[in-house]
């Protein structure tokens, strides 16, 4: 599958890359940031993919969360894809900052006008990985996931549904339990459908319920004073509950900090470091 670079910025002895190319999973043009340890010149380097939040598209983590250096001294290669498809023409995807373009809520849509193109579970699961094995010095059986908000909830279902596939996964303040809060409850409904069960397939908080893979251990930030956590949004508390019950380890912080649109950069960039060591930890071993 061809590969169009669009920017590519030395940084840290590494580079910072974005670049463009045709989904076959998504039926668009879709744009993704990579950077390119050091090490990646003389060797292969695992991965670590990184799921952004509501709005954002592959530039706002590469820009905003200042993670190349910590990156560069473990020899990670950093991949931060696009939120949703764009582009797509479909009708009332731009009306709304919380559904549609820029909210795929990586999720398999089955329901039209979406299911063509809203396919954006499959795309982090399968499609990009390929792509990014096929053309970058990577090792395939080295791969993490982590992600902020709607990208937390990404990484910790997809960590949750494919057991082993992951060596470990992380989250800046998580949608953990969607089905029951409102950002869920439109998402969910407009790509899945009115049946609520389906929508429990998606979900951290039920799929941990039942999770009987490979160990998992759990590192999640949360800002104390994120409005979206007060508005019961992202309901971490139901998480931690479910992980105690089933014996899975979850290290919950609740940080002196507030998350809300851009600032949660400033939030992500506190403490971007220890996610990496998190992650390096087992990608390295």
């Amino acid at each position: 599958m061809a590969l169009k670079q669009v920017s590519s910025n030395k940084c840290f002895e590494g580079f910072q890359k974005v670049f463009e190319h045709d989904s076959a999973e998504l039926k668009c043009k879709m744009k993704f940031g990579i950077y390119l340890p050091p090490k990646a010149e003389t060797g292969k380097c695992p991965v670590l993919y990184w799921l952004s939040g509501l709005t954002c598209t592959e530039q706002n983590f590469i820009t905003k969360a200042a993670f190349q250096q910590a990156a560069a001294e473990h020899g990670l290669i950093v991949v931060a894809p696009d939120t949703s498809p764009r582009g797509c023409n479909i009708e009332g995807e731009d009306e709304s900052w919380d559904f549609g373009t820029g909210a795929g809520f990586y999720v398999d849509a089955t329901e039209d006008p979406w299911k063509t193109n809203y396919r954006m579970y499959s795309y982090i699961k399968d499609e990009l990985p390929k792509l990014i094995n096929a053309n970058f010095p990577t090792d395939p059986e080295r791969m993490s996931i982590f992600g902020h908000s709607m990208g937390g909830h990404g990484a910790l279902i997809l960590a949750l549904k494919n057991p082993g596939k992951y060596k470990s996964v992380s989250a800046f303040a998580p949608i953990c339990n969607p089905i029951q809060c409102q950002w869920g409850k439109k998402a969910l409904g407009g790509y899945l459908g009115p049946d609520a069960s389906k929508w429990e397939a998606y979900d951290a908080t039920q799929l941990v319920k039942s999770y009987s893979g490979a160990r998992l251990d759990i590192l999640i930030d949360q800002g104390k004073d994120d409005q979206f956590l007060s508005a019961g949004q992202l309901l971490p508390d139901n998480f931690i509950a479910a992980c105690t019950e089933r014996k899975i380890p979850v290290v919950f912080r609740l940080q002196q900090a507030s998350c809300f649109c851009s600032p949660c950069y400033y939030f992500i960039a506190s403490f971007i470091n220890d996610h990496i060591k998190h992650h390096a930890k087992y990608l390295n071993a």
